[in-house]
């Protein structure tokens, strides 16, 4: 009987969170690194809601626990390490990838997102929210104060194509295809 190890990776944003600073680099550097059976435990001071969409589609299951008022831990494992989680498998939400999807015909919908004034990481947050619970066919259409390097970085590594267009005023508003 050959016994399987794993590696724990943790990493606390709260930190960064406190100081107005995006973490989201940082998290994705992080997730980068990781090897197939290493277990990935975050600690943020809110629930990161889509980020659990986006390691989703990248084959990820997690567990979210609220220790305190601003204190979550969630732990993500890929998805053939479940069991690590020990959660009842009802409870995890299978990656997009290997969900059933009905198919049934529907008119693509846009969503408009104004993410100007928001203090990072609220822009960012919200657009890959907005990708989550759209869907393929869906537009998400956004305005933020700035190019968002960091979203940019993201979508090219989801494969989702997008145009940016700067604005006049140094504002940037960037139409992105959920596929």
């Amino acid at each position: 009987m050959i016994k399987q190890s794993y590696r724990t990776v943790e990493l606390d944003v709260r930190p960064y969170l406190r100081e107005k600073i995006e973490p989201f680099k940082i998290i994705m550097d992080t997730v980068k690194s990781l090897e197939m059976d290493d277990v990935f435990v975050l600690h943020a001071t809110f629930k990161p809601t889509p980020l659990l969409g986006v390691l989703k589609m990248r084959g990820f299951v997690n567990k979210v626990e609220k220790k305190e008022k601003d204190h979550w831990i969630v732990t993500f494992v890929n998805k053939k390490n479940r069991h690590l989680l020990n959660i009842d498998p009802n409870e995890v939400i299978e990656p997009a990838s290997v969900s059933p999807k009905k198919k049934t015909e529907r008119a693509a919908k846009t969503i408009e997102l104004d993410n100007r004034g928001l203090e990072p990481p609220q822009p960012m947050m919200r657009t890959l929210a907005a990708l989550d619970r759209s869907q393929p066919g869906d537009q998400v259409l956004i305005h933020n104060d700035r190019v968002p390097v960091f979203l940019i970085e993201e979508l090219n590594g989801l494969g989702y194509p997008f145009h940016v267009e700067e604005q006049t005023d140094g504002t940037a508003k960037v139409k992105i295809q959920k596929v």
